[in-house]
């Protein structure tokens, strides 16, 4: 989406929605908010968590839920590198930096300041309280900085909502040891907002308020319930670089930095549960709509899992291949280049054999996984093939009754309990129909070879020798 497409767009939602809540805004007081938003949302690292997301998560009926929308990545210290410098004068005077975490200040530290005090509230915080980045810092300050932006504009009553919505985004959480929901436990902090800011509410309101929030919520992770596991992948792959900064560049990310990404992201989708992805709170969704998203999540979680262990045995294979050469191997060394359009440079998947498929799919999953391994995902990336021909090749070699084993052994050379040439040779590797890593180690080299003839050539009008080159 272009900048200024982005910035019309959330200016107009900002507009739009703070007139329905209260008054018709002064629009010169907005530009500002709506500047800050996209240009946060638009940052180098920023992939998946764009304007784009934030529009698509804030729908376009409830104005509470666009405003939350708007605000609740704002904040994302994992892929920023920090906070962004235009953001952090909304949030400067509540945290500190302690030994590299973020801290709330002590309540006889903290400003007089409702707002925050409220957003303190909502969320469950305290003064002194550490912020850790996977249990609520970033949905935290971006409720902080979301209040206190919109303060000007609508009531204290609103800002409460809206900061719940942007709690209710923070994912992944199980429920708690006294045996409440994340839902749950919102309710209660909204009943103990509601008594201490004074605000009326009745529990049918906070009812209300709170099925707002996981309604927002479940729009946040709605790619986990994707019909097609093909697009559900692309998402995926749109989130590695926001957190592994070294993919930016295509042609200069090395092997290792590529694999410790697929490896990231495998033991996440491992460690994921398809019943934390989305919340249902006293009939919102109903049954048959939150076991349809159960449904749906739990097949794009294992089509995940599988997909990522044989791209991650993959890319353990040339990590163990490339330490022949040294520790820091380009990619595009055992590979070939990152296409580019109009340039033709060989590639490694040029120099592998076509082989029969000795053990084909015993599942409907697995179909599906090797039709993503040779096919490949919906869209292309600015860093990676959408296709995977050496995986395609491996999987075609083995089968997939092989993979828990060879993942096991990727796992292990990768943790450094088993030396990269012991896992080279691996049984599994070896002494099948094809010698997988014979195989590709002469295509390695062939890829080499062919480089180094394309170097070579010299157009004799040069008037330069290939032995002039060399010398």
């Amino acid at each position: 989406m272009e900048l200024e497409v982005a910035y019309q767009r959330c200016l107009d939602r900002l507009v739009r929605s703070i007139e329905e809540l209260a008054a018709p805004p002064p629009i010169s007081q907005l530009e500002p908010i709506a500047s800050l938003i996209v240009q946060t949302m638009t940052g180098q690292w920023r992939y998946f968590h764009t304007p784009s997301h934030i529009f698509e998560v804030g729908g376009s009926d409830d104005p509470i839920e666009v405003l939350a929308a708007l605000f609740h990545d704002l904040v994302y210290v994992q892929v920023d590198s920090g906070i962004n410098l235009n953001v952090s004068r909304y949030i400067s005077s509540y945290i500190k930096e302690v030994d590299g975490q973020l801290v709330i200040l002590d309540d006889a530290d903290l400003p007089d300041d409702r707002e925050f005090a409220i957003v303190k509230c909502v969320f469950g915080f305290r003064g002194g309280q550490v912020l850790e980045p996977f249990r609520g810092q970033n949905e935290f300050l971006s409720a902080a900085i979301a209040t206190r932006a919109l303060s000007p504009f609508l009531p204290h009553t609103v800002l409460v909502q809206i900061a719940a919505c942007i709690e209710a985004t923070i994912p992944f959480r199980p429920v708690s040891p006294d045996g409440r929901t994340a839902s749950e436990q919102l309710e209660q902090q909204i009943v103990q907002a509601n008594r201490q800011f004074d605000l009326g509410w009745t529990p049918a309101e906070i009812y209300q308020i709170v099925k707002r929030a996981v309604r927002l919520a479940n729009r946040d992770v709605e790619n986990f319930a994707l019909p097609s596991s093909a697009e559900f992948l692309d998402n995926t792959w749109n989130l590695l670089p926001e957190t592994n900064h070294d993919l930016i560049s295509a042609n200069s990310y090395t092997v290792r930095g590529y694999r410790r990404s697929i490896q990231k992201m495998e033991g996440f989708i491992n460690f994921l549960k398809a019943e934390l992805v989305f919340a249902q709170y006293r009939g919102e969704p109903d049954d048959e709509t939150y076991s349809e998203l159960i449904k749906h999540t739990r097949k794009n979680l294992d089509t995940a899992k599988l997909y990522l262990g044989i791209k991650l045995i993959t890319i353990a294979v040339l990590e163990a291949l490339s330490y022949r050469l040294g520790r820091n191997v380009h990619i595009s060394t055992m590979m070939g280049e990152f296409p580019e359009p109009g340039v033709i440079t060989p590639a490694l998947e040029q120099f592998l054999p076509a082989i029969s498929i000795e053990h084909p799919p015993r599942t409907v999953l697995e179909a599906e996984v090797l039709e993503l391994l040779s096919k490949g995902r919906t869209r292309e990336s600015a860093y990676d093939l959408k296709n995977s021909p050496v995986a395609t090749f491996i999987i075609q070699a083995v089968g997939f009754e092989c993979v828990t084993d060879l993942l096991a052994a990727s796992k292990a050379f990768l943790a450094g309990e088993l030396p990269p040439e012991e896992f080279l040779k691996h049984r599994l590797l070896r002494d099948g129909h094809v010698d997988i890593v014979e195989t590709i180690t002469r295509g390695v080299l062939q890829l080499l070879k062919s480089r180094a003839k394309t170097l070579e050539f010299v157009p004799v009008d040069y008037g330069v020798s290939a032995s002039t080159l060399w010398a």
